[in-house]
Order: structure tokens, then sequence, then C-alpha cells
């Protein structure tokens, strides 16, 4: 693959992520198939995307920075156990700061669970699955993939607030954040049940990106 065809392949990335959640264009998608299916339609387009864009760097043209070493896989292994677990406590739960939650009108802030230490979980994730990722992949495609994806978590984050403030409305968004802020950093979970059902899969996940990485990526994990 060139550098041209992967420069195309980058840019169609982030016009599938960019284009379907602007206002105009999630309100007439949403009208069509509903909020759950354009949850789920817009989540299977993006898993989709970023496959094609982690293969794409896999086939550009190889130009070594860095080599790689035994440590850096560890490390990788590791911090991905806590991605793992980042997003299976913040998927379909509610969260009106970022997006990936559910039901966002039932948020407690008295109970924000781990909305309390990040607004914007899913983005922290990126960013950790990115930086991680850089250390074993010391090539120049690998190097712009997890360099841009990394900065675009770091940078969403403001802009995801300014949509949010402006959808909520600046006095609600001051006044939930205000109000979770004010909760314990670590206290019990409002339900032991479903806090232990998100471990285990946030525990399956970990696993089967494990099986799975080889089968996908075409690079073992471990």
């Amino acid at each position: 693959m060139s550098w041209g065809a992967f420069a195309a392949v980058f840019v169609a990335f982030f016009l599938t992520h960019s284009i379907p959640v602007r206002p105009a264009v999630k309100a007439r998608l949403t009208d069509r198939v509903g909020p759950r299916g354009f949850g789920w339609g817009y989540s299977a387009l993006s898993l989709a995307m970023l496959t094609l864009l982690i293969w794409s760097a896999g086939q550009a043209p190889h130009l070594l920075l860095w080599p790689q070493a035994p440590w850096q896989r560890h490390v990788v292994q590791a911090g991905m156990l806590v991605v793992c677990l980042i997003l299976a406590f913040t998927i379909a739960r509610p969260n009106p700061f970022s997006f990936g939650g559910a039901r966002n009108e039932q948020f407690d802030p008295a109970q924000p669970g781990i909305i309390r230490w990040t607004r914007h979980p899913v983005l922290l994730a990126l960013a950790l699955w990115a930086g991680l990722h850089l250390l074993p992949n010391g090539d120049l495609a690998h190097l712009l993939l997890f360099g841009v994806l990394g900065g675009f978590a770091v940078v969403g984050r403001a802009l995801i607030d300014r949509r949010k403030r402006r959808a909520l409305g600046v006095t609600r968004w001051q006044a939930l954040f205000a109000a979770k802020q004010r909760a314990p950093l670590l206290q019990p979970p409002g339900s032991w049940g479903m806090s232990l059902a998100r471990l285990l899969l946030g525990l399956a996940s970990y696993l089967v990106l494990l099986w799975a990485h080889p089968v996908i990526i075409g690079v073992p994990a471990l």
C-alpha cells in the first residue's frame, strides 16, 4: 500500500466518524433508524473503519524509527487490561458529559462511578490504547496512526465539552459537573451485581482481544 492510499484511508476514517454525528445528519439518521439503531450502526461503522485503518498501517511502507523491546509488549499487555476495564465500566451507562452513554436522563451525580474520575472515559481509553501501542510499533506508519488517534482523543475532550454544554445548557452542565465533583472519589457501587458483571465483561473482553489480535491484526499479542 502506498502512502497516498494510507492517507486516503485516514481521511475516510475521520469522515465516517465526523459526518454522522453532525447534528443535522444525526437527527435525520435517528429519525429513520431510531436512537438505538443509530448507536449500534455508528459503533459498527467506527469499529470497521478502525480495523481497516490499523490494517492499512501494517500495509504501508515500513520505515523503522526505533526497535521493539520485550518490555514494551509487557507494558501493552498490562495497560490493555486497564483499557478493557475502563470501557466495561463505561459503555451503556449514563454519562451526560460525553458520548458512549445511555439513558443520560438517569445520571445520578451522587453515584457517578467512573465519571467521577473522568468525564470522557471512552476518550481516555482511546488515548491509553494509542499511547500504549506506540511503544512496540516504532515505524513511521504506526507512529502516524497511534499519534494522530491519541491526539484526537486528547483534543476531542474540549470539542465534546463545548457540544454538551450547548446541548444541555451551560447552567445545567455546570450544575451536573459541580454535583458529581462533590461525590467521593471512592464509594461503594450502586449495584454490586452489575459491577461484578461489568468486571467479568472487561476481563472477558481482554481475553477475546488476546485471542483475536493475531487473527485480525496479524501479530500475536503474547
